[in-house]
């Protein structure tokens, strides 16, 4: 199939941004976060360009890509290690989720993504929130309710499924 470079330009303007800081959180290595990006991203152009949700069909073939490097690297030990990853998956699935959440909670909107910060990443409580924030504790709790009710359509909206 011939290359369309304005399809794979696409792609790249439009996740290449979000798909680096996977790559980046998952090994830690700049030499090979454009390697690995610019492989996703043509692999994904490849395999499916009417995949129903592009985000997390790249975000699933980059972990695919760099969990098999890993373990290609570990056969070759004489080798230099092309990427660093930690020793179990559950830290690259953790760097992964981290990167998904962050990108849902910058589409919040503002009041919703101080109330979720407060509550749940600085665990301070209804009232704390309140004086905090300087609205009703109702208020607060109102705006929990909807922040975590939208993060869960955004979530599902990036294909997310767990």
């Amino acid at each position: 199939m011939p290359l369309d470079d304005d399809a794979v330009a696409e792609i790249y303007r439009e996740h290449g941004p979000m798909l680096r800081r996977v790559v980046w959180r998952a090994t830690s290595d700049a030499d090979r976060v454009d390697d690995i990006v610019q492989e996703v991203i043509l692999r994904v152009w490849r395999q499916a360009p009417q995949a129903e949700n592009l985000r997390a069909y790249l975000i699933t073939t980059a972990r695919h890509l760099i969990v098999d490097q890993h373990r290609a690297a570990t056969r070759r030990p004489q080798q230099a290690q092309l990427v660093d990853l930690p020793e179990d998956d559950a830290a690259l699935d953790r760097a992964l989720d981290q990167v998904l959440v962050e990108e849902a909670l910058g589409r919040l909107q503002p009041a919703h993504r101080d109330i979720v910060r407060l509550l749940y990443y600085e665990r301070l409580s209804v009232a704390e929130t309140s004086t905090r924030v300087g609205v009703p504790e109702g208020t607060v709790k109102s705006r929990a309710y909807y922040a975590v009710r939208n993060l869960r359509v955004i979530l599902d909206e990036m294909g997310v499924t767990r």
